[in-house]
């Protein structure tokens, strides 16, 4: 797996130019090249640069770095407290690269246990799953690579909502599901466990569900809310004929979409449905039911 220099600059946040100079200066990337002298960076290149950023941007100049081993840059970066985050976001990446599930559960597993899910989540797992996203963009990652990262952050939401207190009341009930053919359900997870933890009713129907087998539910059990967190939307679906459609089922049900799908969502959408654009608004809407 090789990576270009502006596939660098897009993962690091460091400038392609600047990527160069520290080439000539110093000596902790030597990147190969092709036989039309374009330079190609390894994952290991990409690891180090990641890391060396990092180091930079929270005070070490980059002639010290240069002149560091590498388990002095571990060493140093855990003593950076605002760095720590980061530090493991780009651990997150690279064992995910290596499929190294073992490294990769343990990163996870210690900062829950220090600091609960819901920061783990906001401070590492959506770091990192922005980093994937850029991955995706420039194919330096396969399905399986991401589907192993995925599933072990799924079973960690899923035994952290399990761990919360049985909920008894009824209403508000909120029925959460992805739409048929999506199955990019961390998110929808996310919100389960949000929902339940602030003691609210969810029934899940999970990912991929068809809209047939949604409006049935709808019928027989009135919940208050839809949810649906939308990372993205299935190939070939119209989003906006989809939540029309949706909003029409049963008309004084309110729907609630967050996700990047709707992000930068600007058309008018149908009075039961409402666009949430962050996660602060989703959390802000959940505390207020």
């Amino acid at each position: 797996m090789a990576f270009s220099i502006k596939e660098l600059e897009q993962l690091s946040g460091i400038k392609a130019h600047t990527i160069r100079i520290w080439e000539h200066r110093y000596h902790f990337l030597k990147p190969s090249r092709t036989d039309t002298n374009i330079r190609s960076y390894s994952v290991e290149e990409l690891k180090t640069l990641l890391t060396v950023a990092l180091l930079n941007k929270y005070g070490i100049k980059i002639s010290r770095i240069d002149e560091m081993q590498p388990e002095q840059w571990h060493h140093a970066l855990l003593q950076q407290v605002e760095a720590q985050d980061e530090y493991l976001v780009n651990q997150l990446v690279g064992h995910m690269v290596d499929m190294d599930h073992v490294a990769f559960e343990e990163v996870l597993n210690l900062y829950i246990h220090q600091k609960g899910l819901e920061e783990t989540v906001v401070s590492l797992i959506f770091g990192f799953l922005q980093k994937v996203g850029i991955l995706w963009q420039t194919n330096h990652i396969n399905a399986a690579q991401e589907h192993i990262a995925a599933h072990i952050i799924r079973q960690k939401i899923i035994s952290a909502i399990d761990n919360l207190p049985a909920v008894f009341r009824i209403q508000p009930l909120f029925l959460l599901f992805l739409p048929e053919d999506e199955h990019h359900e961390l998110g929808l997870l996310y919100v389960y466990y949000l929902l339940k933890k602030r003691g609210l009713p969810v029934l899940y129907l999970g990912a991929s569900a068809p809209l047939d087998d949604v409006a049935y539910v709808m019928r027989i059990k009135q919940p208050s809310y839809l949810y649906l967190h939308l990372a993205s939307f299935p190939p070939g679906g119209q989003f906006e004929k989809y939540i029309h459609r949706l909003s029409t089922i049963e008309p004084h049900i309110q729907i609630l979409i967050s996700g990047s799908v709707v992000s930068g969502y600007k058309k008018v959408v149908p009075h039961n449905v409402t666009l949430l654009h962050s996660l602060e608004e989703a959390i802000d809407l959940i505390k207020s039911v």
